[in-house]
């Protein structure tokens, strides 16, 4: 799933090529993405409407029109976002076209279709619960060590569900709360509220350290993730124990170690994170 990295990245790689373009047509693939509100009147309302900025919220991505609707698009496990030049060939998963005022168009794909759309006023957001109640982004002001410190001495659950919860961090995925996790040397089923303030302190920086490698890198790629431009990420040639599972830990050669923790496939060092 694109995490925040990702959808930051996807974001710069896009806004200077959709803002001020006009929206001339919307043709759909599989209309039933869009959530709110019906697919017809999202056609109908996006078509002449104008980008004129592109922002991010968690793993969100808003497009923001010269009516003041917002386009919220939330990519899931598999949805891809690409500018593409006339000519240029198509994703065989494009499920979404928006075609533009330069002949250019936005293209949305999606290999498992799980990603969702909508396009809601200013005071609609609220309809998008995840998006409504979530909590403060890693290198924002808001995401504060104080704040870090108090969500989690209130938290009984395990640190990797705690971190993973958007509604107390927002953008945070399984991706980089391992990295995270790994860099602070914090074992992921440790109970959140038995942290000690030094361990806290060295997770909250890990946090915005992986945050802003991952977004320097271009994201990580796997499988499906790609920028706005088609391009790869290649933060998965710095990552110290996801998808490292047997391999040798870089700091002690302990073999990395996978289990299922809060639901969640989870990369650890168990020395190195005791």
């Amino acid at each position: 799933m694109p995490e925040m990295p990702e959808v930051e990245t996807i974001r710069r790689t896009l806004i200077d090529k959709v803002s001020g373009r006009r929206i001339e047509e919307v043709e759909f693939l599989l209309s039933r993405l869009v959530k709110w509100p019906s697919a017809g009147e999202f056609q109908a309302v996006l078509t002449s409407k104008t980008i004129v900025n592109l922002t991010r919220r968690g793993k969100y991505l808003l497009f923001h029109l010269n009516d003041q609707h917002i386009m919220v698009v939330h990519l899931r496990m598999t949805g891809r976002l690409s500018y593409a030049l006339p000519g240029m060939e198509m994703d065989r998963f494009t499920r979404i076209i928006f075609k533009l005022d330069n002949g250019d168009r936005l293209i949305y794909a999606d290999t498992r279709t799980l990603g969702t759309l909508y396009l809601l006023a200013p005071d609609e957001l609220w309809r998008i619960s995840g998006l409504a109640n979530m909590g403060p982004e890693p290198l924002s002001e808001e995401f504060s060590l104080s704040y870090f410190t108090d969500m989690l001495k209130k938290r009984q659950g395990n640190i990797k569900a705690v971190l993973l919860n958007q509604k107390y961090i927002g953008g945070l995925g399984n991706i980089y709360v391992d990295e995270s996790m790994a860099i602070a040397g914090i074992h992921p089923e440790r109970i959140a509220s038995s942290l000690t303030n030094s361990e806290i302190e060295q997770l909250f920086y890990a946090i915005n350290k992986v945050i802003e490698d991952g977004i320097v890198h271009g994201g990580t790629t796997f499988r499906d993730y790609r920028d706005g431009s088609g391009r790869s990420g290649s933060h998965q040639h710095h990552l110290a124990v996801y998808g490292r599972k047997a391999a040798p830990c870089f700091t002690c050669g302990t073999p990395i170690v996978w289990k299922s923790v809060a639901g969640r496939g989870t990369h650890f060092c168990p020395d190195c994170q005791k």
